[in-house]
């Protein structure tokens, strides 16, 4: 009885070459990954909307600047840094409730809707 298995070498397979060849291929390996590294902990800075709060703002007709959303992650970042958890932000006339150590806004309301709304389980505001 034949085995019908595949092995593979757990080594990897770099192309024919000259030892600088590979040499130069491990550089650019280590260069790139510094690269995302410096990418994803910058996107892990920015501020993100949940899906609530995406359909809140369609709702609403509320749109927001590339000007804007940078002052909000600057912000966000300030409030991370004293500690904060949930958050009011109200800017533009909006009112965005964020969760600080998840850099999630969870919900948007307009200036209107605001005006009837008792916002609970805060511990910190930033007005913009």
């Amino acid at each position: 009885m034949t085995d019908s298995r595949i092995y593979w070498s757990s080594q990897p397979i770099l192309p024919i070459g000259k030892q600088s060849d590979n040499q130069n291929l491990k550089t650019q390996r280590a260069s790139s990954g510094e690269n995302f590294a410096d990418a994803l902990s910058e996107a892990e800075k920015k501020v993100s909307f949940s899906q609530h709060a995406l359909k809140r703002l369609e709702d609403r007709q509320l749109d927001f600047s590339e000007q804007d959303l940078l002052k909000l992650d600057s912000t966000v970042e300030k409030m991370a840094e004293k500690g904060a958890r949930e958050s009011l932000i109200y800017m533009n006339d909006v009112a965005l409730i964020v969760s600080v150590p998840n850099r999630t806004v969870i919900t948007a309301m307009d200036g209107e809707s605001t005006k009837e709304n008792i916002f609970t389980n805060i511990d910190s505001a930033a007005i913009l």
